[in-house]
């Protein structure tokens, strides 16, 4: 797995390739740790090339929900393939998370 991450104006950017697995996972979690820690307001997490994604790189996006919600922070994921929006779905994710299809979706939602 890849993970990269840019700041884009007033949004901090998470881009992720490959599988999101327990082992690569703690990265993803280091990346968003530090982004709140930051300041970050607008968190956008680019799913395009997300090819798989386990119960623990869920657990990652779910614990942080508290937080964001104390800090005023949003989050939207964006750019999931059919098969990964499935898992958010099967699990009812989808209903606790921000999920869009395309970047200006996300960045709309973000500012509405």
């Amino acid at each position: 797995m890849k993970l990269t991450s840019e700041k884009e104006n007033d949004y901090f950017i998470i881009s992720i390739e490959g599988d999101l697995d327990a082992s690569s996972c703690i990265n993803l979690d280091k990346i968003i740790s530090e982004a709140v820690s930051n300041g970050e307001k607008k968190i956008m997490v680019d799913c395009s090339r997300l090819s798989y994604i386990s119960s623990a790189g869920l657990g990652v996006f779910m614990s942080y929900l508290q937080d964001f919600e104390a800090n005023k922070v949003s989050m939207v994921l964006f750019g999931l393939s059919e098969k990964v929006q499935n898992v958010f779905q099967i699990l009812g994710l989808d209903q606790l998370l921000k999920i869009v299809n395309t970047k200006e979706e996300a960045k709309s939602l973000i500012n509405a």
